[in-house]
Parts: structure tokens; sequence; C-alpha cells
């Protein structure tokens, strides 16, 4: 069995959606972590599945060559390997889940499976400097354009799923309704960059009855697309001359949402301490809003840089770190999972 006296070295692997990432871990410390994004999907309007895996197959090798180099590490000093086993597209998860078994099995190292839910929550202990991580218990939401949870967490190993969606991702959300206003692909950003511009209360769009702390977004995209058909009709350059407005009302209304649930959750469980994760913590209306509850509502909230919450191998190094400290490997039979739940 491995020394855990000693830091170990990791590599890991993510290939669950439509970016093929490798990173390099010294203990909870990040020595490389590589991303390749895969710009094919803009011109479909969203990922396609096929194009994905195949992708991940001619940027995987390189990607690892290319971590162990800017880590300075050889490939016969890792301690492990750890990679995403789901959820997420099953042919992408395939590709990962395949090299992490050959790797693993021709330098006779440990396997460590890890759930991509769980590592964009414990992204929050990747070491750096100047940083404290949420205390155990706090509360994440992780939220992305396949995911939106909010989790209770006990510890590295003892989380519980409150509420989740029932539909559409809150990436979804944005990026299906950039869509109808006319934006390439993603276009929650963009919808993010023009609502700087625009007045959030122009226009009003209901908030969707959901009980507990699940989350609905279908029925907001359809009550924009119904607004925007309505308002085209009588005047059809309307989105042109409103997109400002109409981006930061939708913005608004998402945002709205989210931080209902979170005040919900604080409220039954008692927990200020908030720890956010996913692409979707890049918004800046999200970011604005829990600034302001950590104000108002003496909220302590957690957001990792950029390069860890939108999907990368660095997370699911850190996973694979606290796994390694209590032995906890897979066997070389294990198999990808494209739905994999927290806590399973």
């Amino acid at each position: 069995m491995p020394d855990v006296r000693e830091q170990p070295v990791i590599l890991s692997i993510e290939s669950s959606c439509d970016d093929t990432s490798a990173a390099v871990l010294k203990g909870a410390q990040v020595l490389s972590n590589i991303v390749a994004t895969q710009q094919i999907h803009q011109a479909y309007g969203g990922v396609v599945p096929e194009l994905a895996s195949r992708a991940h197959q001619q940027h995987i090798v390189p990607l690892v060559h290319q971590a162990l180099a800017t880590a300075n590490i050889d490939k016969k000093s890792l301690s492990a390997i750890a990679f995403t086993r789901g959820p997420g597209l099953l042919g992408s998860l395939l590709v990962g889940t395949s090299f992490a078994k050959s790797l693993a099995l021709s330098l006779d190292i440990p396997l460590i499976e890890v759930n991509h839910m769980e590592a964009h929550i414990l992204a929050h202990f990747i070491e750096r400097e100047g940083y404290t991580p949420p205390p155990f218990p706090f509360l994440a939401a992780t939220i992305s354009g396949g995911h939106t949870q909010i989790v209770r967490v006990d510890g590295p190993f003892q989380m519980e799923v409150l509420g989740e969606t029932l539909d559409d991702a809150i990436g979804e959300a944005f990026d299906k309704s950039a869509k109808l206003i006319g934006f390439p692909y993603p276009g929650g950003p963009l919808i993010d960059k023009h609502a700087q511009a625009g007045d959030p209360l122009r226009f009003e769009f209901p908030i969707p009855k959901v009980d507990g702390l699940n989350f609905s977004f279908s029925g907001l995209k359809t009550s924009i697309l119904y607004f925007i058909q309505k308002q085209q009709e009588k005047d059809a350059g309307f989105v042109e001359r409103e997109r400002d407005h109409i981006c930061a009302s939708i913005q608004h209304t998402i945002v709205k949402i989210l931080m209902q649930k979170l005040e919900k959750a604080v409220a039954e469980t008692g927990l200020k301490h908030i720890a956010i994760g996913g692409g979707v913590a890049a918004n800046s209306g999200i970011r604005g809003a829990l600034k302001e509850a950590e104000e108002k509502q003496g909220w302590t909230t957690y957001v990792p840089p950029m390069e860890y919450c939108t999907d990368n191998a660095a997370m699911i190094g850190i996973v694979g770190y606290f796994k390694y400290l209590e032995n906890r490997f897979c066997g070389l039979d294990v198999s990808a999972k494209a739905r994999y739940s927290i806590g399973k």
C-alpha cells in the first residue's frame, strides 16, 4: 500500500463533457492544470456528444504529457491516478476512464474514481496562498451548464443533496435564454456582459413555484420565449433595441431564484458558510448577490478562482488526494457512469 506519510503525487483526468483536462497535484498543491476547450460545438449551438468524445481522444495524450512536463514530474514518480467516473456524457467519460485505467495498470499504481459533482465542491480545498477553505459543515451550491444542486457538506465524503433542478440546469437557463435573444453558444456570459448596461427591473419574468429546495428553470425559459415573440410581433426591432434591459431582467430573475433557495437552505440548516462552484459562479450578478448576503445576512461565502470553477482536472485531483489518504482506491473493473449521484 502507498506510504501516506509523504505527500502523494497524483495525476488527475477530467473528461465529463466538452473540456479535456489533466493536472498534477502534490498533496493539495496544484503543480499543473491544463485544459483544452472544444470549440467545435459553437457551430451547433450546444455540445454534440459524439464530437466531444472524438475530441477527447485527440486531446488526452498530449494534455497528460503537457501536465507532467509543466509539473516537472516523471510518470514513474506518480503515486496514483484519479479520473472522473461520472456524471457526464458517457462517450466522453469512457475516454478518460479507459486512459486512466490503462496508465494505472502500466505503472502499477492505484486508481481513484471521482464523482464530478463532489469535485466541484472539494475544489475549495485546493491549497492557495491567503485562502482559508470553508469549515465543516457548510452549504455548497454547484451551479453549471449541466447541474444545479444545493448540498450539505459535513466532511469530504459526507455530503447530502438538499435540492436540485427538476429540469434545466441554471447554466442551461442562461444559454437557452441567450439563444432566444440571438446570441451564439455559449450565450450565458454574453447575457452577463449586456446585463451590466441594462435595467434589471425593466421587464418582469415569473419565479417558478417549486417545493422545498429544488429548482425548475424550464418554465422561465418558456415565459421568456413567449415574451420575446409577443413583443416582436408588435415591434420587429424590439430585441435589438432593448437587448441590454432584457439581459439584465433575465439575469435578475435567475439570480433571484437561486438566492431564494439558498436563503431557504440557510434558514432550514442554520449554516451560514456558503461555498459556490461550477462555471456559472463566474456570473457577476450571482457574485454581487452573494456579497450583499454577506453584508445583510451575515453569510460567509467562498468562490474558487475561475480556473477551478469550470470543469478542470485539479478539482478531480483534490478529491483523489482525500481518497488517497484513506486508501479509497478502485479496481480495474470500474466503469464510467453517466448518472452518478453524490454520496453514492
